[in-house]
């Protein structure tokens, strides 16, 4: 298995690459879909759209949320083409990360000048092994 930390640089790696050949102002959901081709293709599993149910005082709401990308059932990817990132950007990933019971998530804005200045880690009671 895959370290989550490796996992998150071969994300990095791929969506810098997506940044560098078409840039900003697509929609989301052309990134997502790159994005997702790219890692299958680096043999990784990725699931796209994946509905997530949320438990509340003993009642299921299902689906509760979309993740836009997992990796390898366990790196959440939350994909945005927005002006800037926000702080409830990052509270949104936390919560899914919260309710998955997963450590990392990477939070990438692909509408900035670089690549870099879109990309923020969001981590859940994470202890690197």
């Amino acid at each position: 298995m895959i370290a989550i930390d490796d996992l998150s640089s071969i994300v990095l790696e791929e969506a810098i690459a997506i940044h560098r050949e078409f840039g900003p102002g697509l929609f989301e959901s052309v990134y997502e879909s790159v994005l997702a081709g790219r890692l299958r293709r680096r043999g990784l599993v990725v699931e796209r759209q994946v509905q997530v149910k949320a438990v509340f005082d003993g009642e299921s709401y299902d689906p509760a949320f979309k993740i836009d990308i997992l990796v390898d059932g366990r790196l959440v990817i939350e994909i945005k083409a927005v002006e800037a990132l926000g702080k409830a950007h990052a509270k949104q990933l936390l919560t899914y990360l919260r309710l998955l019971k997963q450590p990392v998530g990477l939070l990438l804005n692909f509408s900035g000048e670089t690549m870099r200045d879109g990309i923020r880690r969001v981590v859940n009671d994470y202890r690197p092994q």
